[in-house]
């Protein structure tokens, strides 16, 4: 039997003791790098992270929410994007889980007033808005925007000019409604935004109304009455768009399943349920009051034709009185008269007569 001569040797060499590593194991070690390979958002962003209500960090990079959750397990994140493409959610979507379909309506403009629910989130769809009342011209502006609702984060989506800064000074400002903490602070902080800005613009809608209903009935107005009223009706429809859904998107959000309010917070978001009820009841009431000032100003229009109408038709009596007389005298047979001063002074007396009692007549009728 031939020895193998490429085994090793068995010696009497003691194996070594494992030795534990280098440093205190009660002292955590460095944080170790993200595992993401999303790119940081190029559009312009706002970061704000709270706890118990209170700002305990703003302005850091939106790459460092991860971090920035983990190490504090009581606090909520506020992102805003600022028209952002699909590259520049890739951040947040890999984070909180976003659904592509929520990303996609974020991302694409023109989406209706609406809110979805998802496994891991809710997403909301909405439009701010203001209004200029010029002397000429009625022009509405609404901003649409989205906002991704997780359990510990609020990612709201601007994708056109939106006074964000309004929105941050009423975080600031409801410092009751603050303690309550969370992200449905946040998410009422916004709406309580939007709702208002759109019972504001109600408002002045209103006011327009009734200075376009003072000049209604004045001899002469010192606006077109017409073009002011076609004017208000398109603003009227085109906000009814922006309004109305509201009142379904608060009341998705009341709903004990959305798993948003306590009792807390739930008498702030009944109130603003209120304002979107009160603002759809303001708009519906304009819409029908600039409906009556046009139909107003058709009938008035339709009168004033009957007036004018009357007056030709009355005017049009009394000159047919001449007319037939100096027919009658015109004759080439010799009447009484004939030849003679007195025909003249007879026919002359004739007219004035006749002319003079149709005249009183349709006068005293109202047709002159």
């Amino acid at each position: 039997m031939r020895t193998l001569a490429y085994l090793p040797a068995v010696t009497s060499t003691s194996i070594p003791e494992p030795e534990p590593a280098a440093g205190d194991p009660t002292t955590p070690g460095p944080v170790s790098a993200s595992v993401s390979h999303a790119q940081p958002p190029r559009c312009p962003t706002r970061t704000r992270q709270y706890r118990s209500g209170r700002l305990v960090a703003e302005g850091f990079p939106a790459e460092n929410i991860s971090e920035r959750l983990a190490e504090d397990t009581d606090s909520v994140i506020w992102l805003d994007l600022d028209d952002p493409d699909e590259a520049d959610l890739q951040v947040v979507t890999e984070e909180f889980g976003l659904h592509p379909l929520a990303v996609e309506d974020a991302i694409h403009e023109h989406q209706r007033p609406k809110l979805d629910r998802y496994r891991t989130h809710l997403f909301a769809n909405m439009y701010a808005g203001s209004v200029a009342i010029r002397e000429r011209s009625i022009d509405l502006n609404v901003s649409e925007i989205s906002a991704f609702i997780t359990p510990r984060a609020l990612i709201t989506v601007r994708k056109h000019a939106f006074d964000v800064d309004t929105l941050i000074a009423r975080w600031d400002m409801d410092a009751e409604v603050a303690e309550a903490g969370g992200v449905s602070f946040l998410v009422y902080g916004l709406l309580d935004a939007i709702v208002d800005g759109h019972y504001s613009i109600v408002e002045q809608l209103d006011e327009a109304v009734d200075a376009l209903e003072q000049q209604l009935f004045l001899p002469r107005p010192t606006v077109d009455i017409r073009r002011r009223g076609y004017g208000l009706r398109k603003a009227t429809a085109d906000l009814r768009r922006v309004v109305a859904p509201m009142n379904e998107v608060v009341a998705r959000l009341m709903r004990s399943d959305s798993h948003l309010l306590d009792e807390t917070l739930m008498p702030y978001y009944q109130d603003v349920h209120d304002h979107v009820l009160r603002a759809s009841e303001g708009l519906d009431n304009a819409r029908d009051r600039v409906a009556g000032i046009l139909e107003t100003t058709l009938n008035e229009q339709g009168n004033e034709l009957n007036e004018i109408t009357k007056k030709l038709a009355a005017w049009a009596a009394i000159i047919a009185v001449p007319t037939a007389v100096t027919g009658f005298y015109g004759q080439n047979v010799p009447y009484p008269g004939f030849g003679h001063h007195s025909g003249f002074v007879s026919s002359t007396a004739v007219i004035l007569l006749l002319a003079g009692g149709i005249y009183l007549l349709l006068r005293r009728r109202g047709w002159l």
